[in-house]
């Protein structure tokens, strides 16, 4: 779709709006058009001596009258046309704001955040500018335009008309060569904005890795430099459309001196009236603002396409993962992954090959192995924000893609080795999944998560604002405020990936049996608990090893002591290690 198609589109659903703001605009243009006449009427009939005083105030009253309407008009069409291109740019944001939330990891790994914020600013006012101040201008100007010279080529002169129109098609070539820079130059400073947004948003969100670092002046000469090319290349774009300006200035100059060397002589030959001439005059003037109004809807429209050309795009991305599930019932039953194999793009070697695991409901799984062994690409799996390539994953007696996502994310709570919280209070992340939570529930939910002794260590306790990704919390905080909100909104799945990397063991032993007391309580909840500490799994119904994406080992805790293969080696290095640690 090409942004004349949207316009076009955008308009018939909203026609309404437009036809009222074209009618007040060609109200405008008649009256407009008319005014000159009526001057020139008055100039020959002062001249000819033939108006009396009250003749002569009447007319200035009919032209008082006709200026207040025109000026009461265009407030008018303003509103109306206005109030409906704001809806298209809500119309865009909206639909970006959808097709993102809807888009998987694999598509953010190829985007920027800070270009994808630029789309939703700079790059959908540009579009709403086209669907707006374009549109009017194009129509205001069209339509006065195509008014005023039918008044001097039928109600004046013809003659003089013409010689006046000579420089006008100069002008339009001028005019096609501006607009291809312009087009070019709008694009450039939309994607240096964007360059721009993106140094921000990386530098705000590292802002402590780089003062760590000593980063400071490195990240402030690169924002310079990016600065100064955005500020260069909106220059280039603003220049080029100051190059409408002169051509039109030139043109109306040269139809000006032609007017009065043609007029003049029409006048000397007695074949024109002085007031004719001043009509014509006045004519010639009105075509000033059709002419600049013609680059400036040019310019619009170019910026407009632009812009059009980076966001449709990504619009119309082919979602990462299809929501093409019709079950929209929450899932039930045992979870079974049946020869799963998956490798992600340009990787060499699969991620997971062949792997086999069936977790019944009430059941813990532990998931262990090195680091880059496949681990979270199971949870990725599960959460469907990868699809498997090869094999079957099944949820009760439908595959997962059968559900709606929906359906299947509901009956998950997932906590992420480094989660993310909002930038609210410590009670609103925690009853996030839950929002109609009481107090009391969510001290609980913190109590279970053994977080609730640090909330109320702080001075406005659950009521603390945690800061752009919890930046007031530790990072042990953050993964037990994500574990508290997980266990307050109940899914029949519980996915910890690695949730407990951040907490000292004595904190784990606490949540665990915090966890293995609800399970006791909820017969019916499962649990995939990923760690690199093994401590966090070893009261787990089944565990396994995965190593190189493929199970090497699995079994219970002791059955795998017993296998003394890796996941004994490493339980022994770890044990000895938190031994030494409480030496």
């Amino acid at each position: 779709m090409t942004l004349y198609q949207l316009l076009a589109h955008f308009i018939r659903r909203h026609w309404r709006q437009y036809l009222a703001a074209a009618a007040m605009l060609f109200t405008v243009a008649v009256l407009t058009v008319l005014i000159p006449r009526r001057v020139g009427a008055v100039i020959d009939g002062m001249v000819a001596h033939s108006l009396d005083q009250a003749q002569l105030l009447l007319e200035l009253g009919w032209l008082i009258l006709m200026g207040l309407t025109i000026y009461f008009l265009r407030v008018g069409w303003r509103m109306q046309l206005f109030a409906a291109s704001y809806r298209l740019g809500v119309e865009l944001r909206t639909r970006l704001y959808q097709r993102l939330s809807l888009q998987g990891p694999g598509f953010f790994q190829q985007q920027r955040t800070g270009d994808l914020m630029a789309l939703g600013t700079n790059d959908a006012d540009a579009i709403e500018l086209a669907a707006g101040e374009a549109a009017l201008a194009g129509f205001d100007g069209s339509m006065t335009f195509v008014l005023v010279i039918g008044m001097m080529l039928l109600g004046v002169d013809s003659r003089l008309a013409l010689a006046a129109l000579l420089p006008f098609p100069l002008m339009g070539l001028a005019f096609k060569r501006i607009t291809h820079h312009v087009h070019d130059a709008s694009r450039d400073a939309l994607y240096r904005f964007s360059a721009l947004n993106d140094q921000v948003q990386e530098t705000l969100s590292g802002v402590r890795t780089l003062r760590a670092l000593g980063l400071e002046q490195r990240s402030a000469a690169q924002f310079a430099e990016l600065a100064e090319h955005a500020s260069a290349a909106s220059l280039a774009a603003q220049r080029w459309e100051a190059a409408y300006e002169p051509a039109v200035g030139l043109a109306l100059t040269t139809a000006g001196a032609l007017t009065l060397g043609v007029g003049g002589y029409l006048v000397w030959q007695g074949e024109m009236t002085i007031g004719a001439l001043t009509s014509f005059t006045m004519y010639l003037g009105q075509l000033i603002w059709p002419m600049f109004a013609a680059g400036w809807v040019l310019s619009l429209l170019e910026r407009g396409k632009a812009a059009w050309n980076r966001l449709q795009p990504v619009l119309s991305a082919e979602l990462t993962v299809q929501d093409s599930g019709q079950l929209s019932s929450a899932p039930a039953g045992s979870l079974q992954l049946e020869g799963i194999t998956f490798q992600y793009p340009g990787q060499a070697l699969p991620a997971l090959s062949q792997v086999r695991l069936t977790l019944a409901p009430g059941q813990t799984i532990g998931i262990v192995g090195p680091t880059g062994a496949g681990k979270s690409s199971v949870i990725r799996l599960l959460l469907r924000q990868i699809e498997t390539q090869q094999g079957r994953i099944s949820w009760g007696s439908h595959a997962l893609a059968e559900y709606t996502l929906q359906a299947l994310r509901s009956a998950i709570n997932w906590v992420a080795q480094e989660p993310f919280l909002f930038s609210a209070s410590i009670a609103q992340n925690i009853a996030l999944g839950n929002p109609a939570a009481t107090r009391a529930q969510i001290a609980h939910a913190a109590q279970l998560a053994a977080v609730h002794e640090d909330i109320l260590r702080f001075p406005q306790g659950y009521d603390t604002p945690v800061g752009e990704r919890g930046v007031t919390l530790s990072g042990g905080q953050r993964q037990r405020v994500a574990i508290a909100r997980a266990l307050l909104s109940y899914a029949p799945l519980l996915l910890l990936d690695d949730a407990l990397s951040a907490v000292d063991t004595e904190t784990e032993t606490r949540i665990l049996q915090h966890l293995a007391e609800l399970r006791r309580q909820h017969t019916e909840r499962s649990a995939i608990i990923v760690s690199h500490r093994l401590s966090a799994v070893a009261d787990a119904d089944h565990i396994i090893v995965l190593r190189e994406g493929k199970i090497t080992e699995q079994g219970s805790h002791q059955q795998l002591l017993q296998q003394d293969g890796w996941y004994a080696s490493q339980w022994r290095y770890q044990q000895l290690e938190a031994s030494l640690d409480a030496a």
